[in-house]
Formats: structure tokens, C-alpha cells, sequence
């Protein structure tokens, strides 16, 4: 039997990739790409698309009445940056959206769910330095606590109803093809763009602050992966660890200058996404997804930091 795929939040960063791959694998058809917005070109022309509000049930139980999908993907999200900003605003969106996808999800006897949480669930009393599965979480962002519980209501919802719901802790996730979405990451974007352009870039996280990342062709080959994995193989259904490759604004902007020999960077302070950063992992351990669903990631830093400039100077 075929399937037919829901994808909610197409027009964000792993959403433009991600329908892409799964029409790719399913053929366009049966995969619905859905936003609160117009999309790129390219997605709104690839295949079907939906206007969706999460927020909305009648409109969204209209979408899930007329596709009847057999797997869901709710990327739709207020992240970590802008969650600061505007609070409630992020945790309704955040949470109200999740539940109301479970819900239908449970009512449509959708097969699969997959939801992305984030290393933003870790806080300040988490260990830095490969931060296991499980530990202390404390985290002291909307956004992370937002995540935390969307967790919960996973595996509430796998435990009390059979749903299946699936989800990885995406580390910073670095891409070419869509603009960031305003999270704390995000300065490992733009300084390719920057690069580019100016042959410089000022960062707003300090020169030795290790964070772990992942290249979005990693992130999208880990999502279908752990979709596809056979349901018995799985022994997570809060969000498994993803550990993808930690470095610093130095260490990528050295990369960079290995390509681009002139380019300069500088660091500016006080800037709020610091304390963020500065609460989340510095590495993370993701043996879970290793040995449930071989996991192996394929980009290191100087592979991911060659694809990056050889595809962005062409579309900049």
C-alpha cells in the first residue's frame, strides 16, 4: 500500500528539504506539503500543497479528512531565538500544535507521526560533554521547555493510545537550500553567506563556544531513517540523542579560510542568543540511534564546510 504523507511546516528550514527527499522516495503525489504561508516556488509546484494552521482544528481536521495521511511530519515550530521573544506566543504554537496533531493522528488511525525535538531540552545542570540519553533536563528557554514536554506527550500518547510517534533531538542544523529560522544555531548559516558576500562575518556567539551540529543532508537521511526503522527496533519514543559534529565559530571560520584564504571573523557581545548557548551541550552521545536504527553519520566538519561553499556560490 502507498503512502501518503503529511508534511506541516514545508516552508522552514528541514520542511523545504525534507518534502524534496520524501517525493523523491514516494513520488510527488503522495506527499502533501503544507504551511500557514506561501511557499517556495518549487514546493508550491513539485506536488500538492495545503494552506495549514496548526492552531486551527477546523481547518486542520478538514486536512486530515480529505488526505487521510498514513505518516505525519508537524515541523511547524517557534524556535529558540524568536521563542525568547515572544513567550506564549511560542509555547501555544509549540504545544497547542503537537496536541492537536495527536489527536487527529489517534482519531484518523494515522500510522506513523514524526515531531522534531531538540538539543534545547538539555539546561544548565545537564552534563556538557556528551550528554546522554538520559539526565538531568533543566532547561531555561521556551523553546527547550516546549520541546521537553512535547517529549512527554509523545510517549504519553505511544503508551496510552499505540500511537506511533517518532522523534530525533536535532542538534544546530546547517543547510544552503532555505533560510534559517531563527534560532541560536543559526550564526553557522550565516557566515557562509557572509563569507560569500563580504568576506567577513561578525558572530554573536564568543569564539570558543562549542555547540553540536549537523549538516542537513545528515539530518534529513537520520529522520528517514528512524521513520523507516522497524517499530520492535525501537526502545525511545521520547527523542533519540543525535550527536552530529561539535565545533566552534573558530573552528568552522578556520575551515572557511582553508577555502576562502581572506576571509575574516569577529565576535560581538552581550548578545542575548549567548546565554542560550551557553545552557545547552557541548557534545552529545547518541548510542541509542546508533544501535536501534545504524545510525552513522556521513559529514565532518571539512566535508560539510566544501558542500556548503560549493553549492551557496552558485545561488548567491
Amino acid at each position: 500500500m502507498s503512502e501518503k504523507i503529511l508534511v506541516i511546516g514545508a516552508n522552514g528550514q528541514i520542511g523545504t528539504e525534507l518534502v524534496t527527499a520524501l517525493r523523491n522516495i514516494h513520488g510527488a503525489e503522495q506527499v502533501i506539503a503544507s504551511d500557514i504561508n506561501n511557499p517556495a516556488y518549487a514546493i508550491r509546484h513539485s506536488g500538492p500543497f495545503e494552506f495549514v494552521n496548526v492552531l486551527d482544528k477546523d481547518n486542520l481536521h478538514h486536512i486530515f479528512t480529505k488526505h487521510q495521511p498514513s505518516q505525519v511530519y508537524l515541523l511547524a515550530a517557534i524556535l529558540s531565538a524568536v521563542g525568547e521573544q515572544k513567550p506564549k506566543m511560542a509555547w501555544d504554537l509549540n504545544m497547542t500544535g503537537l496536541i492537536h496533531v495527536l489527536d487527529f493522528a489517534v482519531e484518523f488511525k494515522t500510522e506513523k507521526v514524526f515531531w522534531p525535538s531538540s538539543i534545547a531540552v538539555f539546561g544548565p545542570h545537564s552534563p556538557k560533554e556528551n550528554t546522554p540519553q538520559y539526565c538531568v533536563m533543566d532547561p531555561n528557554t521556551v523553546y527547550g521547555f516546549s520541546k521537553l514536554a512535547g517529549e512527554r506527550w509523545c510517549e504519553y500518547y505511544y503508551t496510552k493510545y499505540g500511537l506511533d510517534v517518532r522523534s530525533i533531538r536535532y542538534p544546530g542544523l546547517i543547510g544552503w537550500r532555505a533560510s534559517p529560522g531563527g534560532g541560536t544555531t543559526d550564526y553557522a548559516v550565516h557566515i557562509f553567506h557572509e563569507a560569500l558576500k563580504k568576506g567577513r562575518y561578525e558572530s554573536f556567539l564568543s569564539a570558543d563556544t562549542a555547540l553540536p551540529m549537523m549538516y542537513m543532508e545528515d539530518a534529513i537521511r537520520a529522520t528517514i531513517t528512524l521513520m523507516n526503522a522497524p517499530a520492535e527496533t525501537l526502545s525511545i519514543r521520547s527523542a533519540y540523542n543525535l550527536a552530529g559534529i561539535s565545533f566552534t565559530p573558530t573552528q568552522l571560520a578556520d575551515e572557511i579560510k582553508k577555502i576562502i584564504p581572506g576571509f575574516e571573523i569577529s565576535y560581538s557581545k552581550n548578545d542575548p542568543r549567548q546565554a542560550i548557548a551557553d545552557s545547552w551541550p557541548k557534545s552529545i552521545d547518541d548510542s541509542y540511534a546508533h544501535k536501534d536504527w545504524d545510525w552513522q553519520l556521513e559529514y565532518d566538519l571539512p566535508a560539510m564546510t566544501i558542500d556548503m561553499l560549493e553549492n551557496l556560490k552558485n545561488i548567491i
